[in-house]
Order: structure tokens, then C-alpha cells, then sequence
């Protein structure tokens, strides 16, 4: 008994130390949980988050804010929280052959070293590395803000590019000089012998029906060059997808960007182009260097693809006006392909200068294609309806033209403008898809009108690349539209596909998957924009990887902005605090990134 006694005195003291050693273990988890977040496990020289490190100084513009008594911006409490600790990541570097224009998934040297084949330009394909680039790209040698747009239109900072082979390469034929500390865009080209404004109205008074900026207004421009076609059509209402591969030309899709022009890089090689079925209205090639007829003719497929049914495709090449033997070969295949295509040539002209033009048309109905005597190319099979062409192969076969819900061949738009807000032909035809179409609008209308405008201290005149990397029904573009700038609409590979709504409204974008790296060079964006994206990013790679690639395709002093849950915001703000960004939140809702021109000393290893 005097035992039981003794353990009885000794077990009251001991039970009062568990209970205050529980309750200030759970204190400290509690009070740690939004500090502690940390997948950066493969990165080397992490220190402890609580660890003390100076945070960079906050850059934001100090434009007074006017907003509706709904969206009332919170306090200066709210919006930066004083406690919010930046993670002290040891940044590095990239070391040769990593260099400042370098694109992860297109400068894969193993992987293109191990190519079979190049003869369907397999090298200029996507090839992304296996791990992630875990350095940041150096800045080119006397890097400045980018001229403004209209100016940059054409005249660009050379050591922002600092490319001259295209310059000689292309010297007599105007796409690009240097002069002094400038490069510049005089407007010619290959084909553009008097200027490529002379050239835009040429196809015009060609077909009287292509009406630039009404019944035309998403082109697609086939190697593209310095995307002068496609910049000057932004004076006629017409907004181009311009492309080309990254190759020995240099630098031309930086070229087009740093200009402050719609463009991006791509290649009709073996797969098809991460574009929807039946988006454009227009596509275009002006010497552009693809082999049409190749591999049974699989490269015309792709554009029959990706046309709008009563689409055209303007095609200014040799074939179309010389009469030598290689020409004429060229335009017999091209004739025996459209022919089989149930294509129409409606309009063939040559210029002042001597050089020609033909406009082919896409048909309207599927008739033509019941008529041919012989099935081949046969129409695609595919079941599902749905698009389908991230690293998908090209096809031998022709896409099906859409219908609507009463089976009818799918109409044209609305005439621009109307287009931007009229109900899409590709938005299915019940009464929920309309409604939520609807309100989708009305909802980023308010937000852009209300937040975006001038509640997120974003000084817009220094914002002329936006890219959406969520992008939706394209809201967001759609109320950006009377402002001077353009939006790519990037639809992500793993949720609902809007990406022939979006074309339908006159828009641009493409499809991509944010756990790889994004098809263009560094600093090419002046603001990226993402709505609930990361959710979907989180359970299939690493957030920090993600901002990683933000950071090299963000041009330095550009802005990204996050709509997303406080729980999201809290884990992307202290990395992008260790970048020496200025970070800022804004109604538990928003945060706004604003990229600084620093860069960290040491190279990695």
C-alpha cells in the first residue's frame, strides 16, 4: 500500500508536464503552418524558414485606387502581412551551355543529339529535359526596359537582342537593320517587296471577301520571319498568331516578341500544333519554307485541320508565279493535295512587283468530300469529339467539320466586334453552357473593371505581352480588349478545353501543360496572369518549378498576378520573396509579383 501511494504522489507531477509539453508543441505548429510549407528538397542550401534574411524592398506604383463599394480594397494590414518570412533559398546562376535566351524543351542538346531523324524537323520539336531547370537565367549584358509599344513596333533595344546574323542574312531584302543603339523594322520581307502594308492590301483587293478586322480576324502566320505581316494587321483589327522554329535565322521569334507582336515558337514537323480543330479563319505563308507535299501531303492536312470551314489559306511562294521545272512540280502536288482536300482556289494575282498569290478555300459542308471517287485522305475518326493535339502525331486523314447541336454545318462567327461577346458556334447549345458562358464574362468584366484597372497598382502603360496561363473563356482578354495590348490564352492540358471558344471570340491561345516549360524565349512577357491554376499544378509537379519558369519567361520589371485561395497564395509568396521580387496581396484574393532586375552572383554547380 505505501508503494501504491508513492507512484499515485509521483504520477500527478508528471502528467502536468506531458499536458504543458502537448499544448506548447501544438502551439508552435499552429503558429508555424504558413512558414513551414517547403518543396524545395531538391534544392541545395535551403535554410531553416524562420531563419532571418532582409526581404527586398516593395516597387509599386503609388497611382491612387478607385473601386466599387463591392470590391473595396482592404486595408495596407491586410495586404502585406507584416509576419510573412520570405524562404532564403541560395539561388544560383545557370552555367554554360544553359545561357540567357535558353528554352528548356527546345535547347535539349542530349536529346536532339540522339535523334534518329531529322528529315521532318524532329530537332525542332519539343524535347524537355528530364529534371527541371533549378538556376535562373542571366540577363543579356546592357539589358533595359523594353521600348514601349506603339514605338517598339519599329525599333527595339539591340542589347535586349543582341542578334546581328539575321541582320546580314537578310540585309537586302529590309526585315531588319541595326542602327546605332537600335534595331530596326523597316516593314519588308521576302515577299513584301514595296513594304508589307502594300502586300495586306494586295490580298485584300485579291478576294474583296477576306475583309480584314470583320469577316477575318484570328490568322495563323507560317514562318513568320520578324512578324512584320502580323504586326502591321493590328492596324487593320486582326490579331495573328504568328510562329516559327527556333533555327539558323536567329532570334526571329524574339525578335517579334521584344516588338511587343503576337508570336510564339513552333514547327509543323511530325505533330501537330497545339491548336484546336477548326480555329482560324485565316492562315497565311509568304515563302515560308515548309514542304506542303511532304509525307503524302501531311503538313496541308494539318492546316485543313486547324482552318475554320469556309476558311483560307493565302499562299505567296515561287510555285505559285515561276515556271521552272523544281516550281512546277511544287505546284502539281499542291494542286493534286487541295483538289483531294475539296479546297477551292478562289482568287490567284500577282502584284506590282512581280510577286504571286493564290487564296484557297475550305469547305463549308462535308458534300464535296462524299463526291470524291476515291476515300483518300480519309475523313478522321474521332468518337469523342474532342481536340486532341498535345504531342499528338499528324494525321493522314482530314478533320470532320463541326455541327452543331441540330447537326447542321457549324456557322461562321459574328463580324469583329461582335464576335468578342456574341455566343461562340463551338459553346455547346444548352441553356447551362450559355449561362455559365454568360456569367463568366459579366464576372471578369466587373473584376477587370473593378480590380485589375487600378486596385492592383499595376502601371498598365508599361504592359503590352499579357499571357493567361488559365485562361478559361478568355474573360480576362475580352476585357482587356480596349487597351493597347495582347493576350495569349494558354489553355492548360488537364482541364476543360475552351480553346475553340476562345478562337471564336477573335482571340488567340494554345494548349500547354505548366509542368513543362512554356514554347518561348526569356523575358518575352510583360505580365502573366493566373486564375485557380495551381490547384491543378500542385498534385502533379513542383509550385516552385513553376515560378522558376515564370521567372524566365517574365520580362524584369513585369508583374504576375495570382487570383487564387489565401492557403495557395501563402505557399507562392515566399518563393517568389526569395527572388527579390516585390510582393504584394490584396483582398485575401489577389497577389501581385513584381520582378526585379536582380540576379544572384555565383554560378551553380
Amino acid at each position: 500500500m505505501a508503494e501504491d501511494h508513492f507512484l499515485k504522489q509521483k504520477k500527478y507531477p508528471f502528467i502536468l508536464t506531458l499536458s504543458i509539453l502537448l499544448i506548447s508543441v501544438t502551439f508552435f505548429l499552429l503558429t508555424t503552418t504558413t512558414t513551414t510549407f517547403n518543396p524545395l528538397l531538391f534544392y541545395s542550401n535551403i535554410q531553416h524558414p524562420h531563419q532571418p534574411i532582409a526581404k527586398p524592398p516593395l516597387v509599386l506604383d503609388s497611382d491612387s485606387t478607385t473601386v466599387s463599394e463591392e470590391l473595396k480594397l482592404p486595408s495596407k494590414e491586410e495586404e502585406s502581412p507584416q509576419k510573412e518570412e520570405a524562404l532564403n533559398i541560395d539561388w544560383k546562376l545557370c552555367k554554360k551551355p544553359v545561357t540567357v535566351d535558353y528554352i528548356p524543351c527546345l535547347d535539349n542538346y542530349k536529346a536532339i543529339q540522339a535523334l534518329k531523324s531529322r528529315r521532318h524537323m524532329e530537332h525542332r520539336e519539343r524535347h524537355c529535359p528530364d529534371t527541371s531547370l533549378n538556376c535562373l537565367l542571366p540577363l543579356p549584358k546592357g539589358y533595359k526596359v523594353p521600348v514601349h509599344w506603339p514605338k517598339s513596333r519599329d525599333m527595339i533595344w539591340y542589347d535586349n537582342v543582341p542578334h546581328p546574323k539575321l541582320v546580314e542574312y537578310k540585309k537586302d531584302q529590309h526585315w531588319v537593320v541595326k542602327s546605332g543603339e537600335y534595331l530596326i523594322f523597316p516593314g519588308g520581307g521576302t515577299q513584301f517587296k514595296d513594304g508589307v502594308d502594300h502586300y495586306i492590301e494586295f490580298i485584300e483587293k485579291t478576294l474583296a471577301k477576306i475583309q480584314w478586322g470583320k469577316h477575318i480576324r484570328v490568322v495563323l502566320d507560317v514562318g513568320c520571319g520578324v512578324a512584320s505581316f502580323g504586326g502591321y494587321l493590328l492596324d487593320k483589327n486582326v490579331i495573328t498568331m504568328s510562329f516559327a522554329p527556333k533555327d539558323e535565322h536567329e532570334a526571329q521569334i524574339q525578335f517579334a516578341l521584344e516588338r511587343g507582336i503576337p508570336a510564339t515558337l513552333s514547327v509543323i514537323g511530325t505533330q501537330k500544333l497545339t491548336f484546336p480543330d477548326n480555329g482560324f479563319d485565316l492562315i497565311h505563308c509568304a515563302r515560308c519554307r515548309v514542304h506542303w507535299d511532304a509525307d503524302g501531303g501531311k503538313p496541308l492536312y494539318e492546316l485543313n485541320r486547324i482552318l475554320r470551314p469556309g476558311g483560307y489559306f493565302a499562299w505567296s511562294a515561287t510555285p505559285v508565279y515561276r515556271d521552272d521545272d523544281r516550281d512546277q512540280k511544287v505546284w502539281k502536288a499542291m494542286v493534286a493535295i487541295t483538289k483531294a482536300m475539296c479546297w477551292k482556289v478562289v482568287a490567284k494575282a500577282d502584284d506590282s512587283s512581280g510577286i504571286g498569290l493564290v487564296i484557297y478555300q475550305k469547305p463549308t459542308s462535308s458534300s464535296c468530300y462524299e463526291k470524291r471517287t476515291e476515300n483518300n485522305p480519309p475523313l478522321c475518326e474521332n468518337a469523342d469529339g474532342k481536340n486532341s493535339s498535345w504531342y499528338a502525331r499528324l494525321n493522314s486523314c482530314l478533320t470532320p467539320l463541326p455541327v452543331d447541336g441540330k447537326g447542321k454545318p457549324q456557322s461562321w462567327p459574328m463580324p469583329w466586334p461582335q464576335r468578342l461577346t456574341s455566343k461562340p458556334p463551338s459553346l455547346p447549345n444548352d441553356s447551362d453552357a450559355t449561362d455559365e458562358f454568360n456569367k463568366d464574362s459579366n464576372r471578369w468584366s466587373q473584376l477587370v473593371s473593378n480590380v485589375y484597372a487600378d486596385g492592383l497598382s499595376i502601371n498598365w502603360s508599361s504592359v503590352r505581352n499579357v499571357m493567361d496561363m488559365n485562361a478559361g473563356y478568355a474573360g480576362f482578354a475580352a476585357s482587356l480588349i480596349d487597351r493597347p495590348i495582347w493576350v495569349m490564352n494558354v489553355v492548360p492540358i488537364d482541364v476543360p478545353d475552351t480553346l475553340s471558344i476562345i478562337l471564336d471570340r477573335g482571340l488567340i491561345g494554345m494548349y500547354h501543360d505548366w509542368c513543362e516549360s512554356f514554347n518561348t524565349y526569356p523575358r518575352t512577357y510583360d505580365l502573366l496572369h493566373a486564375s485557380f491554376l495551381f490547384k491543378y499544378l500542385e498534385q502533379r509537379c513542383g509550385l516552385v518549378d513553376v515560378i522558376v519558369e515564370i521567372d524566365r519567361i517574365l520580362r524584369p520589371d513585369g508583374y504576375l498576378v495570382i487570383h487564387d485561395s489565401m492557403e495557395m497564395l501563402n505557399k507562392l509568396s515566399p518563393t517568389l520573396r526569395s527572388l527579390h521580387w516585390s510582393v504584394k496581396l490584396h483582398q485575401n484574393q489577389f497577389l501581385v509579383g513584381r520582378k526585379s532586375f536582380w540576379r544572384p552572383t555565383s554560378l551553380g554547380n
